[in-house]
């Protein structure tokens, strides 16, 4: 019955929004009563200063969840900071696993060689699910051209049992967000121009080489493609070169 009346939220929200722009979604979600408590989750990656930006114009107090996996690039956390002080994001919180918790999965940091998904779960994952328990629904970044499943994402969706994700940029094509980025002069991640146009953690990402899909270089060589936070009717969402 709770999924039922997630599922009616939800379509009853791509229906008031269906002719908005991403920025007027946004505006108008964080004001709606349809959804309640609402967070941002944001990597600070290669695309994440978009809706880091919209955030800051329509309602900078809102809460921006960053996840330290403590195994990220210098570049990240350093980005992260420069970000969050020229948009001057004022509830950005850093959430991480803790140290008993890596301490028993991964005490000698190489678990991401052996079982890269036990990894992402205990580092991001689960703190993720903990910082998310007291808000009703999350924003994304995720985008219909990724691909996989994500080709007939709307702006809502439902996530079992009790929240909502909010996606604004669903309809957005690649080069919406590149002149995004251009006309709004934001800071680019520093990693993108040595050839990292998708960034997770340092361990498991690589470059990637001209012509090959932009997440090839996220867990290259496995059958891996996502982290785990993404996940629709208990089921990861696959997408990218190694889907």
């Amino acid at each position: 019955m709770l999924d039922q009346t997630l599922d009616a939220r939800a379509a009853r929200l791509n229906a008031r929004y269906r002719h908005h722009a991403a920025t007027e979604v946004l505006r108008r979600a964080l004001r709606d009563p349809d959804l309640g408590q609402t967070a941002l989750v944001s990597s600070f990656g290669a695309e994440s200063v978009v809706l880091l930006h919209m955030v800051s114009v329509v309602a900078p107090g809102t809460p921006v969840l960053f996840i330290d996996t403590q195994m990220l690039f210098p570049e990240t956390l350093a980005y992260q900071l420069e970000v969050t002080e020229k948009l001057r994001l004022t509830d950005v919180r850093v959430i991480r696993a803790t140290e008993r918790e890596v301490a028993l999965n991964d005490p000698d940091g190489t678990l991401h060689q052996v079982n890269p998904d036990a990894c992402c779960d205990f580092r991001k994952t689960q703190p993720l699910e903990r910082a998310l328990s007291e808000f009703d629904a999350w924003i994304t970044g995720r985008k219909r051209f990724q691909g996989g499943q994500r080709t007939d994402l709307e702006f809502f969706e439902s996530e079992p049992p009790h929240r909502l994700r909010i996606n604004p940029l669903a309809h957005w094509r690649a080069g919406d967000v590149q002149e995004y980025m251009a006309e709004n002069n934001l800071p680019r991640h520093p990693l993108v121009a040595k050839g990292y146009p998708s960034i997770g953690c340092a361990p498991c990402t690589s470059p990637v080489k001209p012509g090959e899909d932009p997440r090839a270089g996220r867990w290259r060589g496995s059958q891996k493609t996502e982290c785990g936070i993404h996940f629709i009717g208990g089921r990861m969402v696959r997408t990218g070169a190694n889907a």
